[in-house]
């Protein structure tokens, strides 16, 4: 792995594990045993890493929420989409976590993450859409995109919701506690399921409550 990816992948852990607020450079190059000034030659600032970490949260959200298209409707498309929005949460959590600071520093990153929720919005109502053609749930047409937003909103401020009940730091955010947040969205599709999807999402949902034991 190229250095530039090592301090990447360092912080995203450091930030992950500890708080964004409480990791300098300087911890981050003592972590990775390197000199500041061999960090600083790849990056500027901390600023700059998180730039580079928010390309990666970037592609996996192009990749793990496009809409299905020539495929059934079952239990292991709806759970390739849980899954993504599960590893969204957890491998970018400390992001999450200070979400409102992180974009108040860095006016371009702001843009580009607006950018990035207005493109999911529009892939996650594609999909709701699609699986009210299917009959697989019965949504009225006008709230597909609210009902849209509404998940994407609980999906967004979850962990910050769970810091805040907790009043503790981000060391405390377990996968435990992420699944529970998906469980969750899925209690928002059960309350739309129709005769032919209830026992599909009873399945989701067991599903996830065992990752949770």
């Amino acid at each position: 792995m190229k250095t530039r990816d090592k301090i990447v992948q360092a912080s995203l852990e450091l930030f992950n594990e500890h708080g964004e607020r409480a990791i300098t450079t300087n911890h981050i190059a003592a972590h990775l045993n390197i000199s500041p000034g061999n960090l600083y030659y790849h990056f500027r600032n901390k600023e700059d890493i998180i730039r580079s970490i928010f390309s990666l949260y970037e592609q996996h959200l192009e990749s793990g929420f496009q809409p299905y298209a020539d495929k059934e409707v079952d239990i292991d498309l709806l759970i390739g989409y849980f899954d993504a929005m599960f590893y969204t949460l957890w491998q970018f959590r400390f992001m999450y976590a200070n979400l409102a600071d992180i974009l108040s520093r860095d006016e371009t990153l702001k843009k580009r993450y607006l950018t990035a929720q207005q493109d999911v919005l529009a892939r996650c109502t594609h999909v709701l859409e699609k699986l009210n053609q299917d009959g697989f749930v019965a949504i009225e047409n006008n709230d597909i995109k609210p009902l849209a937003d509404t998940i994407k909103m609980l999906v967004s401020f979850w962990i910050s919701y769970k810091l805040t009940q907790t009043q503790s730091n981000i060391g405390s955010i377990t996968k435990e506690s992420l699944y529970e947040g998906l469980l969750r969205v899925i209690m928002l599709f059960k309350s739309y399921a129709t005769d032919n999807s209830k026992a599909t999402f009873l399945r989701l949902e067991d599903h996830y409550r065992s990752r949770m034991s």
